[in-house]
């Protein structure tokens, strides 16, 4: 299938938490799963099992990845799903909100993914920094834990729902996918690294991974990474 969002189960833990997504995925239209590091490996006959009949071409054509940079290398915007708040600063939207927005990014032609965590902690903070964007369920803020499975169903629904394909709100060749702004948050980090910059080093981690954010925040386009790797160049030549 193509113009849909691509689902990223991130550390997923149980096989049958992964087979539940893929029905649940299906039950909507939509078939792109990437899994990031599963607990448990993969191929995963739990997963097979739960999966039950047709959503198991869910699983058939998964891809597996070592780690979430690789995972969503080739999307131009990237929602995180949470239900606990964030320090990190973000646009934040509902599920419904969320999937309005991804269907007009994808009319546009932008390759849109929806990051999912693992069953006992969701996503890590140095996860959701790589989003350009949270989706907050409104769950009982005394029980937030939401099943992997549920969760997949809620937005699968949410996107399901939207209709006809929305007015594109940006060109796709305009946006920097999360490879090339990944890359550009590596020059920056391993120069600014060199100069000193992450002190003292007890904050070096918190200031590195609030540049991450900052970056995945932007929405660049390609031509301005190019021109800030081309300004962090310049400003090094003449430093020299």
């Amino acid at each position: 299938m193509t113009g849909q969002p691509v689902f990223i189960l991130v550390r997923p833990q149980m096989g049958e938490n992964i087979g539940a997504a893929a029905r649940a995925m299906l039950n909507f239209g939509l078939d792109r799963l990437r899994l990031v590091d599963p607990r448990d490996g993969w191929p995963n006959p739990r997963a097979v099992a739960m999966a039950s009949g047709a959503a198991s071409q869910v699983l058939d054509h998964a891809g597996v990845f070592a780690d979430l940079a690789a995972a969503m290398a080739d999307c131009d915007y990237v929602f995180a799903t949470t239900a606990r708040g964030r320090e990190l600063s973000k646009p934040v939207f509902t599920p419904e909100a969320a999937m309005v927005h991804a269907r007009a990014l994808v009319a546009g032609g932008a390759r849109v993914a929806v990051l999912f965590g693992a069953e006992r902690a969701g996503l890590a903070n140095e996860d959701v920094a790589r989003a350009s964007a949270i989706i907050t369920i409104p769950v009982n803020p005394a029980f937030f834990s939401l099943n992997l499975g549920q969760a997949v169903l809620l937005i699968a629904y949410e996107w399901a729902r939207g209709g006809a394909m929305p007015e594109a709100v940006q060109p796709p060749g305009d946006l920097a996918s999360a490879e090339a702004v990944a890359r550009l948050g590596d020059h920056y980090e391993a120069e600014l690294e060199a100069a000193g910059f992450f002190f003292p080093p007890v904050k070096a981690a918190r200031m590195k991974l609030n540049l991450r954010n900052m970056w995945a925040r932007l929405r660049l386009t390609q031509a301005e990474v190019q021109t800030l790797h081309g300004m962090l160049r310049q400003l090094l030549r003449r430093g020299g």
